[in-house]
């Protein structure tokens, strides 16, 4: 192979990679697999991927490079024969409420036009088919498609007095100003309960306005003993203080207040599209375009290509041919109304996908972050010849990936470890999948060994059955879910498994906790250390060893860096782009000032602390109770992760297993897990499933909604959905034993899972 034909990376020592030295073949499909934490995304996306990127953004001139984000150098000494790398990740689509897969695709643009050219009883311009823009939207609900009222039964509790606290919404509590609008009015009996009110007195107590008010002062802040107020109905209050404000500018107290206390219907103007009645009057081959939006891919691509006329060819031409991508990357289910909100990660990094099939560049750099995620079997194939495209039409395609299947279909494998944190950042095999099979590495190991349907399930002593389930495309089914045991939900892509699990199953049981793999939610200074507990404990370790405050060891409080505010980093905000972030040269990213740092702890700074890993941390305060507090970290796989790691960088699968460590020693909870495997090399894989029976062992019920083999196989109850996704899913293919499901004809889990347990993965 010509030196040109390959990637030559020397010395590459970024995050926790060994100063690595490899070639990597171009024009090939490269798998970068590993377990968990031990440099793959290191070296894929923090070297490869950004010193592409910041090689590009060089080559242009300076007055635009300057209105682009900053991008640091690698800690790599050189990359050679690097091409132009296009990353292609799962990383949430940043859309508001109103962002759909149209817009997402860029296919709702193209049918406004179309519609603009060719509608009967045309609305006019493109814009006016637009529930985002005044000349399209309903003008009853702004183009939102739903009208949002207070539910008063939730904001009042009419059996009691405004002297027992009738009114339940906060900020209205018992002598607060709000409460003595009312109490104060001289329109009611404070001590009579709401319920015994008359028509006038409900009339005043929710409508009226006009009087004047006396306000006491009762904050204990010096002025005016009291005020005047102008008394307004406690609905009409409410909707103007709450729902005619702009949600962005809310306090997060307010949004949960309309979360918690409001009730939304579809619009009855226009059932709930968001379009005014001139644009719902216009029709092609019979269908509004909110029609074409709701139906699913599969049935919309016969439907458009009974178009006709020849002043939208082109466009129609177009729509199709990417709609006919979306089904080839099996997201046929899907419609170009559905809220991008509510998609997995794999399905917006199948759209993202999409984005990149129809261009005709070579020489190009695709990479991938797990694209196998939120994928059956049935679609891993087609998945397969997606990338085996984007390879044969001159391109290198890099994936970062654990699903076996997909690693099998790689030219080349490149395997780092031999372990995760400090103890990986190596190369530990370079070669082919045959090559890996016969190798002692921990993927070898994996791939050597077969799945083996679990012998021993737990007996079935209580269930809990659900009724009449409909949300999205569940057709009206009941399951089944035997209490104390290890329950898995399987089907392929669209099939009903989400809508089960998160929206079914927690109505029959409203004390479920679920657990995805969405993001923390907390501050860009949370870490596993924050999160866990353990921060306050090391703290006051410290302050008692030095005789100082605990205050003093807090990036937040008294020990923060002056320069950085203690976040380790200078941020430097740009108008309408990503900000420059440079590492804070005052305390080269300690984040502490001098006094905390000159304080130390068995002697270790409060610095040090946080760059250890959870093990690391462990073995450090071996005879405290923060070794027991930190215990639950390892034990559910993230020893590697350093204490003082900001949760926002942390993978989906990394946020799941965090999340659960705070719960993992809870007894008689009942557990729902969004597909726990994602991200988890298969020896992790492992680890994982003692953890899940080890739940279930405590006392506790599991319900995981999994793809992952490894883990099907050894539920003690599984519920099948399907048959197929969309319209032609929804049902229950198979609810039991594991035993019977392969002797179900109709579900492609059971002739997948057949297919795994004859052939084992050494066959490969």
């Amino acid at each position: 192979m010509n030196q040109t034909d390959q990637l030559i990376i020397r010395q590459a020592r970024e995050h926790n990679l060994k100063g690595i030295d490899i070639s990597i073949p171009k024009g090939r499909i490269v798998a970068f697999t590993g377990v968990s934490g031990s440099g793959k995304s290191s070296l894929v996306f923090n070297t490869i991927a950004a010193e592409s990127q910041r090689q590009l953004q060089d080559l242009f001139p300076l007055y635009i490079r300057n209105r682009m984000a900053y991008q640091p150098k690698p800690d790599v000494d050189s990359i050679e024969n690097l091409t132009t790398a296009i990353v292609v990740d799962q990383r949430p689509f940043h859309g508001d409420s109103r962002s759909t897969v149209g817009t997402m695709t860029e296919l709702s643009p193209m049918l406004r036009m179309l519609f603009s050219r060719c509608a009967s009883h045309s609305a006019g311009m493109s814009n006016c088919y637009s529930a985002h823009d005044p000349a399209g939207m309903c003008p009853h609900c702004n183009g939102a498609g739903k009208t949002v009222q207070f539910a008063m039964d939730k904001v009042l509790d009419t059996s009691k007095s405004l002297n027992e606290g009738a009114i339940l919404l906060p900020g209205f509590q018992i002598g607060t100003y709000q409460w003595q609008m009312y109490a104060n009015s001289g329109l009611f009996d404070n001590d009579k309960p709401l319920a015994a009110y008359t028509d006038k007195e409900w009339d005043d107590f929710l409508h009226a306005a006009g009087n004047i008010v006396e306000i006491k002062n009762t904050t204990g802040k010096v002025w005016d003993s009291s005020y005047n107020l102008t008394y307004e109905g406690l609905e009409k209050r409410i909707i103007r203080l709450y729902l005619k404000k702009s949600l962005s500018t809310m306090s997060k107290l307010n949004l949960q207040i309309i979360r918690d206390f409001t009730t939304q219907q579809p619009c009855p103007y226009c059932q709930g599209t968001g379009l005014n009645e001139k644009a719902l009057q216009s029709t092609i081959l019979g269908k509004t375009i909110w029609d074409i939006g709701e139906m699913e891919i599969a049935a919309l691509i016969p439907l458009l290509l009974q178009f006709r006329q020849h002043d939208g060819q082109a466009i129609i031409q177009r729509i199709v041919a990417v709609l006919q991508d979306m089904d080839r990357v099996g997201l046929g289910y899907l419609h170009l109304n559905r809220q991008t909100v509510t998609l997995s990660g794999g399905e917006v990094q199948r759209l993202k996908i999409i984005r990149h099939l129809g261009s005709s560049l070579i020489g190009v750099t695709y990479i991938f972050d797990e694209p196998s995620t939120g994928l059956h079997a049935k679609d891993l194939e087609r998945l397969r010849r997606l990338l085996t495209g984007l390879r044969d039409r001159g391109n290198s395609v890099f994936i970062v990936e654990h699903n076996s299947s997909i690693i099998e279909g790689a030219d080349q494998v490149i395997e780092l470890g031999p372990k995760a944190g400090k103890a990986g950042g190596q190369v530990i095999f370079q070669g082919t999948v045959q090559e890996l099979c016969h190798s002692a590495t921990p993927t070898g190991q994996w791939l050597h060994q077969t799945v083996m349907l679990k012998q021993h399930v737990r007996a079935v002593r209580d269930t809990i059955t659900l009724h009449h389930c409909n949300a999205n495309n569940l057709k009206d089914v009941s399951v089944t879910i035997p209490k104390n045991t290890l329950t898995v939900i399987s089907g392929v892509s669209g099939s009903g498994k989400s809508s089960l699990a998160k929206y079914e199953i927690p109505k029959a049981v409203p004390e479920a906790v679920y657990i995805s793999q969405s993001a923390m939610g907390l501050s860009s200074r949370s870490t596993p250390a924050t999160y866990s507990g353990v921060w306050d404990m090391i703290r006051k370790a410290f302050a008692k060893e030095n005789g100082v405050s605990p205050a003093l060891f807090s990036f937040n409080s008294q020990g923060a860096c002056p320069v950085c505010k203690g976040k380790g980093v200078i941020e430097v905000e740009m108008s309408f782009m990503d900000p420059v972030v440079r590492v804070c040269e005052a305390c080269n990213g300690k984040k502490y000032n001098d006094e905390a740092l000159s304080y130390t702890y068995h002697g270790k700074t409060i610095a040090q602390v946080l760059q250890m890993t959870v093990s690391e941390g462990m073995e450090f305060f071996k005879d405290t109770p923060i070794r027991r507090k930190l215990r639950p970290l390892a034990e559910v796989g993230l020893s590697y992760l350093t204490l003082g790691q900001t949760t926002a960088t942390l993978s989906g699968g990394e946020c799941q297993r965090l999340k659960l460590a705070a719960r993992l020693h809870e007894k008689n909870q009942f557990y729902i897990m969004d597909e726990p495997s994602a991200g988890l090399h298969g020896q992790d894989v492992a680890v994982l499933l003692g953890l899940l029976n080890q739940l279930v062992d405590n006392g506790n019920t599991v319900l995981a909604v999994e793809h992952n083999f490894d883990i099907i196989s050894q539920a003690d109850w599984i519920i099948d959905m399907g048959p197929d996704g969309g319209t032609t899913g929804g049902h229950v293919v198979y609810q039991g034993r594991l035993q019977g499901l392969l002797q179900c004809p109709s579900s492609y889990t059971a002739a997948y899972l057949a297919k795994k347990c004859n052939k084992g993965k050494h066959g490969r």
